[in-house]
């Protein structure tokens, strides 16, 4: 951003800043040694083990233990629980226990990884760290009680309302943009407390700390040596420690000749970061990116450093001590400052120079980010149907224990695609391959386990199958179930995949299903299956499919109608202005598009409920961006550097209409050249038609659009622009993370405007004017912008090569040669139509019907079964965000829990399958609509009832391990007048099984049901 832009804010934060905020005395410096461990990034999860991260647990707990004064934290669970079960000792787990009780080690997160706070949807960002706080709870009774997410690019206004509702004090966050930063390092308003969400805001606030702008790292430089400094351990090599113990770049040893210029260098640095902030209290971090790999080394050089710099606290005006961040915070809290509120707004895009935009990898490695959601999608599927199997009383010989595995094998897997060198694409391509196949095998095993729920209880590896393609080839027909995975009854179509044209489906009680067949897109030789399905809320239904030649007279077989296909020749680009003569309608009941037969393309949309068209144009932009340094700036994994405007990427367009009576698709071809025989963009379109007697008010009111990106040619950037006639003055709406959304004004940089007015899209994103308003929903992550009024591009994949040496040294160029196939849809109307829609028609997009195809090609479920349990229905303002046999066997009470611990039973116990874990989402936030936007009271007992009588309801914190009825998180004085102290979470009475949710809140509970 200009400085001239930044003035405005800069003179209101240095209006906002009190006078004389700091207390006299002298600086008080907190030493927090820590080691930044990614969950993969540049070397795999196994490698990092063997090359550093079991020695940093291994060394870190040697050195603890010899000196009382040391501290260290512990932030992600994934490497400490490899660690804890594969390495770690008697001795050392006793070590551990003693440790934490002494307050010396401290688990600081405590999630499975640091999540990216960008392109991660809230539903696992929740998951990763109910997964990391319930092993900590579990094995050591602790639960974390403040963040640290210091290396997340951009800083979501979710993260902190998540935060509070698990329990944290406070929240640390480092990369923000570096003007912003600047800007509020001169202001000293570093340290705040947030309001992250609109409709909480008091309720769920927690207090905020920015890092100054060297971050969680130690200053590397050293005025008097040419080595680094503080990093006396040096930095670790792969794929072996060095047999040695000599590393690179082991800064020089603290002596008596040079301990004066070290403890110069020191305080002089805390001198400068005293000056950013409000209080004496300066936080102090002793680490970086793999270290502490040799704790020894790096206590045996500090601790006479500090012992120097104390002994002349007077003389140099501060003092130095080992800490951890809860001694940090505790110290500050206890000041009782008064801290300034930042509203809901987030801190995204996030750039570090001019031109270097941290938006790129909203959308690196799309193929990834699709393959995270899905594998998500299908664990709160199997999450759901396994608590349903259990309840009231298993029905089958499934294995529970071996039920429990698969999901918990693939909740650590989406667990770990949560880093924020994950999901965001920004890893090599070995970890993108260790990634990918936990993801794949996590999923093979929990759709093993959803197919033997199906069969009614097989053992593990029982109703396998030949793969889908052979489908029809035998003379009985097949079966196939659909799990609605929602607490509401879904109208949708489920999609499969035959090898014959000429089919008949059927229910389960024989009635004949809607039906339609259409040529495939992806393999000649195939047909696509359209089935119209109405299912209940957490419930199957079951489908035969049989090859027909047609429907015989006198029976009551009805086939599936065949699509009609209508083609349109190329039509070359140079010649769209002349469009908008010629329109071919395709039509349901709640829109007409409108195809402009000269061009190919979409002309507009007529919406029915206001009867008013949008011109509506659709069309493949490139970005070209540049890969020589020499040359100038650079795009890579992380960073979105364009040379200049979108260049349309097609010189040519070839269109088909497949008519029929359930679906009508429209399929457009976009050549990169006239003669181009092979199309490198597509669109496939599609409406349903509703047959009437089936509620499809979803259904009807989308456009459905899946689209065929790549292979993309070198340093190329592609998206789809979107062009409307709404006057929308360049304003975007994107989501934080799925949870609430961000209003995105274009702003006018002297420098790079294009990238820095890039956001992530999650879930969701809109432009609108004051009569309509067009949504966008999507099932995966994608950088989004608008980049001139009523416009809104999505970029959907990239490919990039550069000769930066610190980019090919890591295999960081994402040179990916891959095709993607993302799916969005659209959704257009007025305001109050597009409101009460948006929310759960996302939902429908991410949580579409489980379909159980090819694992249980020629096996019959059993029909008297799963069908036959009762719905679960929910209000359409309330979703069901989790239903779930945790596993974990921890008591629900503290005391209870910490008695057994102490007593020596750490986790040998079973895991309890009894207790059911239910989470709650109001969609809606305060005002948005005048009836979904009210609180809603449920009957969980009522709505629970198909898996037996409630016998106990307990409230939890967000991810289970307190009691809310005991949680009291600390209060900060603010400027409204709220004092210090402790806060509770919102007191309500005791409400047994009748629960009220009130607008965005989230609510926690363990379920107890009367076994049968």
């Amino acid at each position: 951003m200009g400085q001239l832009r930044w003035l405005p804010l800069l003179l209101r934060l240095l209006l906002l800043r009190p006078p004389g905020a700091r207390p006299a005395g002298p600086i008080r410096a907190f030493v927090v040694p820590h080691s930044h461990m990614d969950v993969g990034w540049v070397y795999t999860v196994q490698e990092s083990m063997r090359a550093y991260a079991a020695n940093v647990y291994t060394s870190v707990l040697e050195e603890l233990s010899r000196g009382r004064q040391r501290r260290f934290i512990a932030v992600e669970q994934e490497f400490f629980r490899l660690w804890w079960d594969c390495v770690a000792s008697d001795q050392q787990k006793h070590q551990v226990r003693q440790l934490l009780e002494e307050g010396r080690l401290e688990f600081v997160l405590g999630g499975q990884v640091m999540h990216d706070e960008a392109v991660t949807h809230f539903d696992d960002q929740i998951l990763q760290l109910t997964e990391g706080h319930g092993f900590l709870y579990e094995t050591f009774g602790i639960r974390p009680q403040f963040s640290w997410h210091v290396d997340p690019f951009g800083a979501s206004a979710t993260t902190p309302t998540l935060f509070a509702l698990a329990g944290f004090n406070a929240h640390l966050i480092s990369r923000i943009d570096y003007n912003l930063k600047e800007a509020r390092q001169v202001a000293r308003e570093l340290q705040f407390v947030w309001q992250g969400s609109p409709s909480l805001s008091a309720q769920q606030q927690i207090f905020t700390h920015i890092m100054d702008q060297y971050s969680y790292c130690t200053p590397s430089h050293v005025p008097f040596s040419n080595r680094s400094g503080f990093y006396w351990n040096g930095v670790a090599v792969f794929p072996e420690p060095p047999a040695d113990g000599v590393y690179p770049n082991m800064s020089e040893p603290v002596t008596p000749a040079n301990i004066g210029l070290y403890a110069e260098t020191l305080v002089a640095n805390v001198k400068q970061r005293a000056a950013w902030f409000r209080t004496p209290h300066v936080l102090w971090p002793w680490g970086c990116d793999k270290q502490f790999f040799n704790a020894s080394v790096q206590f045996a050089n500090m601790d006479p450093l500090l012992d120097h710099i104390n002994s002349r606290a007077a003389e140099l005006g501060v003092s130095v001590q080992y800490a951890t961040l809860s001694d940090y915070f505790r110290a500050l809290h206890a000041l009782n400052v008064t801290w300034r509120i930042q509203d809901h707004h987030d801190f995204l895009p996030y750039s570090t120079e001019p031109f270097q935009a941290w938006t790129g990898f909203y959308t690196s490695r799309s193929a990834l980010k699709g393959l995270a959601r899905q594998a998500s999608a299908l664990l709160y599927a199997g999450e759901s149907m396994f608590t349903r199997y259990m309840w009231p009383a298993p029905r089958g010989s499934l294995d529970p224990a071996w039920a429990l595995q698969q999901l918990r094998q693939l909740r650590w897997a989406v667990s770990e695609v949560q880093h924020h060198d994950a999901i965001t694409g920004t890893e090599s391509p070995k970890v993108r391959d260790m990634y990918e196949e936990h993801l794949t095998s996590g999923m093979l095993g929990v759709r093993k386990l959803m197919a033997s729920i199906v069969l009614d209880g097989p053992q593990p590896g029982a109703g396998q199958a030949a793969p889908a393609a052979d489908l029809g080839t035998g003379p009985v027909g097949h079966f196939v179930t659909a799990y609605n995975p929602l607490a509401w009854t879904v109208t949708t179509i489920i999609t499969l995949t035959i090898g014959f044209p000429g089919v008949s489906v059927t229910d389960e009680l024989g009635h004949p299903m809607p039906a339609q067949v259409q040529n495939s897109t992806e393999t000649p030789s195939a047909y696509v299956l359209h089935i119209l399905a109405t299912i209940p809320g957490l419930s199957y239904r079951h489908y035969s499919i049989k090859p027909t030649a047609g429907a015989q007279e006198g029976t009551q077989e009805a086939a599936a109608t065949m699509t009609s296909t209508l083609r349109f020749g190329r039509r070359l680009r140079r010649h769209a202005s002349h469009g908008g003569r010629r329109l071919v309608p395709v039509a349901n009941d709640c829109y007409t598009v409108l195809l402009d037969q000269d061009t190919n393309m979409m002309h507009s949309v007529r919406e029915r409920q206001s009867n008013r068209t949008v011109r509506m144009t659709q069309e493949f932009l490139e970005y070209h961006v540049n890969g020589d340094l020499k040359q100038g700036p650079i795009s890579d994994n992380y960073v979105f550097t364009p040379k200049d405007a979108a260049a349309p990427a097609w010189e040519a367009v070839e269109m088909e209409i497949m008519a029929g009576k359930l679906v009508t698709e429209i399929r457009q071809y976009f050549y990169r050249n006239v003669t181009t025989r092979d199309y490198t963009y597509a669109v496939y379109s599609r409406l349903a038609h509703v047959p009437q007697g089936h509620d499809g008010e979803l259904l009807c009111h989308r456009i459905e659009q899946q689209y065929h990106v790549g292979p993309l040619e070198l340093n190329r950037e592609a998206v789809l622009r979107t062009s409307t006639d709404l006057n929308s003055r360049q304003v975007l709406y994107s989501d934080n993370n799925g949870y609430q959304m961000q209003r995105r004004p274009y702003l006018a940089y002297e420098n790079n405007s294009i990238a820095r007015n890039y956001y992530p899209m999650v879930q969701s994103a809109s432009v609108e004017d004051g009569g309509s308003r067009l949504v966008l929903l999507s099932e995966r992550a994608h950088g989004i912008s608008s980049q001139g009024n009523g416009q809104v591009e999505v970029m959907l994949h990239r490919r990039l090569w550069n000769n930066f040496d610190w980019d090919l040294g890591y295999n960081l160029t994402l040179n990916d040669t891959s095709a993607v196939h993302p799916v969005l849809w659209l959704l257009l109307g007025p305001w109050s139509a597009t409101t009460a829609l948006r929310q759960r028609s996302g939902l429908a997009l991410q949580h579409r019907p489980v379909v159980l195809f090819g694992e249980l090609a020629g096996t019959a479920p059993n029909r008297s079964g799963p069908q036959k349990q009762e719905a679960v229905t929910l209000p359409p303002n309330l979703h069901l965000q989790i239903l779930s046999i945790a596993g974990w066997n921890y008591s629900s009470n503290h005391s209870e829990h910490v008695q057994s611990l102490q007593k020596g039973h750490r986790g040998e116990a079973q895991a309890d399958l009894r207790r059911v874990l239910l989470r709650l989402h109001h969609l809606y936030e305060v005002g948005e609509d005048p009836v979904l936007s009210q609180p809603v009271t449920v009957d969980l007992e009522a709505v629970l009832r198909g898996l037996g009588p409630v016998v106990a309801v307990e409230e939890r914190s967000l991810t289970g391990t307190w009691d809310v009825s005991t949680l009291h998180r600390w209060s900060w004085g603010t400027e409204t007048g709220h004092g210090r102290g402790h806060s509770t979470f919102p007191s309500r009475s005791p409400e047994g099984p009748t629960v009220t949710v009130h607008p965005k809140e989230i609510r926690t509970f363990f379920v107890h049901f009367r076994q049968q």
